[in-house]
């Protein structure tokens, strides 16, 4: 679906069945599926990630892997329900390149990035959030509009032009790829307490 086709987009339901028709960039061709995000339509916070990952492109439901188990640990240990959230992903297509039988991630590009964001502008148009945190680079590019470095603003409200605030973190995944026990519960911690200032943010109780 081009952009001279998107008609105005009312519902998230009408949003899905515009995603999954989507060819605006090559990554359609070769995934399942489109994944939508799912959530409350009215959530106080949007979770934002990066793309669908194997199972998420397989389920067709977005954080359902690895790294959405440890979201989910992480939005109980801050108090925050996920059936309160609306989680989504900048890109809707899984990136993979196959190797053997496995299918492996592939980051997104910026040109994957932009054209997949009207699916993410209308879902905050119609979600209307109060604060939306984005989880890895990829999201902050797509939501900001521009690559900013995460340690720098990590955990402080950024000021979006449609008075809504961001705030950055890490994503999931990166606590899944540390090795070492200490340090990877340590940004475990560090990665629930952004989700606490993300809480507070939105007058929650975390």
């Amino acid at each position: 679906m081009s952009e001279e086709e998107i008609a105005p987009i009312r519902s998230l339901k009408a949003l899905r069945g515009a995603e999954d028709a989507c060819t605006r960039c090559p990554l359609y061709r070769n995934a399942t599926q489109a994944v939508p995000g799912i959530g409350a339509a009215r959530a106080s916070i949007m979770l934002v990630g990066e793309q669908p990952g194997d199972q998420e492109d397989q389920q067709g439901k977005p954080f359902v892997g690895p790294a959405g188990r440890v979201l989910a640990e992480a939005l109980e240990a801050a108090g925050i329900s996920r059936d309160e959230c609306f989680a989504t992903n900048a890109v809707k297509h899984f990136k993979f390149e196959t190797r053997g039988k496995r299918r492996l991630h592939k980051r997104p590009g910026a040109y994957e990035i932009d054209r997949c964001h009207i699916w993410l502008d209308t879902e905050i148009a119609l979600v209307r959030p109060k604060l939306i945190v984005a989880m890895g680079a990829t999201a902050v590019r797509s939501v900001c509009g521009k690559p900013l470095a995460i340690g720098k603003i990590r955990g402080h409200a950024i000021a979006l032009p449609d008075a809504r605030r961001m705030l950055a973190t890490v994503h999931p995944s990166y606590i899944l790829r540390i090795r070492d026990d200490d340090d990877r519960h340590a940004q475990f911690r560090a990665f629930v307490a952004d989700l606490k200032a993300g809480a507070r943010l939105t007058n929650r109780a975390a």
